[in-house]
């Protein structure tokens, strides 16, 4: 007896902190014009949410990358579309770079969120604990 008690106490201990952990929620910040980059996001994005449907994904663009979340630009427009109505992922671009290369909100993919500021957007995520991956493509 003396050997299961502490024996059970583990167990419980350890079933009621894998109880507790959250799903991991990730941030994707992607600044690049490259279309490789946009591709690898997606990539990215597509596997990790189809795996981990409890989590929550998002993708900032903001600066070079803003041509990601362009209708008539964007070499990943269906794959942005496609997560239209989705719990776990979604895509915001930040509303200055839009002032600043004068882009209407029209010319954007339908699904993609406007946040006043994209730095702010990531800042924010990630003092709620979110994870945080910056895109690039070599």
């Amino acid at each position: 007896m003396k050997k299961i008690l502490p024996t059970l106490i583990c167990v419980f201990l350890l079933m009621e902190l894998h109880a507790q952990t959250k799903p991991v929620n990730i941030v994707f910040d992607v600044t690049s014009a490259d279309p490789s980059t946009h591709q690898s996001t997606m990539r990215h994005v597509k596997v990790m949410s189809a795996n981990y449907p409890d989590a929550k994904f998002e993708v900032v663009l903001y600066s070079g990358s803003v041509d990601m979340a362009l209708k008539e630009k964007s070499s990943v427009a269906e794959e942005i579309a496609s997560f239209a109505g989705s719990n776990n992922v979604s895509f915001k671009v930040c509303a200055m770079t839009l002032d600043r290369k004068k882009i209407d909100k029209n010319e954007l993919i339908s699904n993609v969120e406007v946040v006043p500021d994209g730095i702010l957007e990531i800042v924010t995520k990630q003092s709620e604990g979110w994870g945080y991956i910056k895109e690039s493509h070599h």
